[in-house]
């Protein structure tokens, strides 16, 4: 068996060719042609497509950091001039197109004349935000400068109409291709302007770059940014961009929503004009009954404040304490009445008389004094004996002492 001699890893091959690719100049920076199939839009900003011809393919890819210089999006089909690095994916090992910018194919010149002529109306200051007019929100005469006839205009009406028929559209016919079209445009703006109109749409259907070219010319960008009514572009589709959408006041993104945006939906605002009134109508009940809460208040109080209330107030306070002192003397002379019953109970107890109607006498000797004792009085002495209803004069003829239990 023959011995093998310099083998390498697949990293190794990889790395290696990956270094061929990389030290070829040509393979730094080239443009390649062809059709774009397979286009994926990923989640993280990435564009992973194929370039054909009828002989071969070769996969691309454009990383999210270079797409801010894509200004249109990538289709099947589309032919295209694609520039950037070819090089070695090494952990697949193949190598593909690393897009660093990509152009129509055909429309390479004027794609650099639009880039040229929005850079340096950049720089005039024809894009600031200072200078943007606001749309009106409530506008009566709407100018529109377009072809008059295509999908463009119709929308337009279409839109007008059914949003509000009392708004009046003026149609400036324009040409918007060819090489009469930009000062046709301008024509248009400038008579929209003079009829004094509250808002302009300015703007037509999609088409290819050429198409729209118009609405990329400098003088067609100056009577916009000149123009003293405030305007509105709307020049092809969505993903169509020119310069006048730049300089405009506003942009919309087609005809259809220029004509939404500058008129206003007369349905919405009567259900919007309904909503308030019902809502002004619930403030107003609450705030009166707020208000007559407050004057129920006020009343009470001014009831409870006037002179008259106090003095009432004073006369039956002065009759409550007037009952309270009549109850209190009452009770006082009840009560003193009592004792003094108690007394007189009492006194007639203690009452000489009441002794003498019980059967009790009253004795003394012939100087008025009281006898009490036999040891004081003597045989033959005078008393006198008081009873009930009279006295007597006794003598003693005998005395007997005794110890009474």
């Amino acid at each position: 068996m023959k011995k093998m001699q310099n083998v390498y890893s697949v990293a190794q091959v990889n790395s290696y060719i990956k270094n061929m690719f990389t030290q070829d100049y040509m393979l730094q920076s080239l443009f390649v042609k062809g059709e774009v199939s397979n286009c994926k839009y990923h989640s993280s900003g990435h564009i992973y497509f194929t370039l054909k011809d009828e002989k071969g393919t070769i996969a691309c890819v454009m990383f999210a950091g270079n797409r801010q210089g894509l200004k249109f999006r990538l289709a099947e089909g589309m032919q295209v001039v694609v520039g950037g690095t070819v090089d070695v994916y090494e952990r697949d090992g193949r190598y593909q197109l690393y897009a660093r910018q990509i152009i129509p194919d055909g429309t390479g010149f004027l794609y650099e004349k639009f880039e040229k002529l929005k850079e340096e109306l950049m720089e005039r200051g024809m894009f600031a935000p200072e200078y943007k007019k606001p749309v009106p929100r409530y506008v009566k005469k709407v100018g529109v400068v377009t072809a008059p006839t295509g999908a463009a205009v119709r929308d337009i009406i279409n839109i007008t109409r059914r949003r509000n028929r009392a708004v009046q559209i003026i149609l400036y016919p324009a040409v918007v291709q060819g090489d009469q079209a930009p000062q046709s445009i301008v024509n248009g703006i400038r008579a929209l302007e003079n009829l004094q109109v509250d808002v302009m749409i300015v703007g037509r259907g999609g088409g290819s770059i050429e198409d729209l070219w118009a609405f990329n010319e400098e003088i067609v960008a100056q009577a916009v940014f000149d123009c003293s009514v405030p305007v509105i572009s709307a020049v092809g589709h969505e993903t169509d961009t020119t310069i006048v959408d730049f300089v405009a006041d506003l942009r919309a993104p087609t005809p259809s929503a220029a004509a939404e945006l500058a008129v206003f939906e007369l349905e919405s605002a009567e259900d919007k004009l309904a909503q308030t009134e019902r809502r002004l109508k619930r403030l107003m009940q609450n705030q009166c009954g707020r208000q007559v809460d407050k004057l129920q208040q006020y009343r009470m109080r001014l009831k409870y404040l006037s002179p008259v209330s106090r003095i009432r107030q004073k006369r039956t306070h002065a009759l409550q304490l007037e009952e309270k002192l009549q109850h209190c003397m009452e009770r006082k002379l009840s009560g003193k009445r009592h004792g003094l019953e108690l007394y007189i109970e009492k006194m007639k107890g203690l009452s000489p008389l009441e002794k003498l109607n019980q059967g009790f006498s009253y004795v003394t000797d012939e100087r008025g004094r009281n006898v009490r004792d036999v040891d004081r009085v003597d045989l033959h002495d005078l008393l006198r004996i008081q009873v009930k209803n009279g006295e007597l004069l006794a003598e003693v003829q005998k005395k007997e002492k005794r110890e009474w239990n």
